[in-house]
């Protein structure tokens, strides 16, 4: 994993504690998580900064939520935030 990825699987994972204090109520359930988590990396992260451009928030609440059926698909032994990471950084990657 490139250091770009490692830091935004840092903060995938930061996002992931402060979404369950924040729906601790419920045990962190949250159907529309992807809205918080593309909200919360957009404007309260350095996610910008590290992809050298803010994404469009629609657009990265549609990847995160194609990231996680793909995920529940594959099944893949990597964790999730790492899994996601790597994908997001290919994903919003320079042309």
């Amino acid at each position: 994993m490139n250091e770009t990825a490692a830091r935004v699987r840092d903060l995938l994972h930061e996002a992931g504690e402060t979404h369950h204090v924040v729906y601790r109520i419920v045990d962190g359930a949250d159907d529309d998580w992807a809205s918080w988590y593309s909200a919360w990396l957009v404007e309260h992260s350095e996610l910008p900064e590290i992809l050298g451009a803010a994404p469009v928030r629609s657009q990265l609440t549609w990847l995160l939520v194609q990231l996680d059926k793909d995920y529940a698909t594959q099944s893949p032994e990597e964790p999730w935030e790492a899994w996601y990471a790597e994908r997001l950084v290919a994903y919003f990657a320079p042309s």
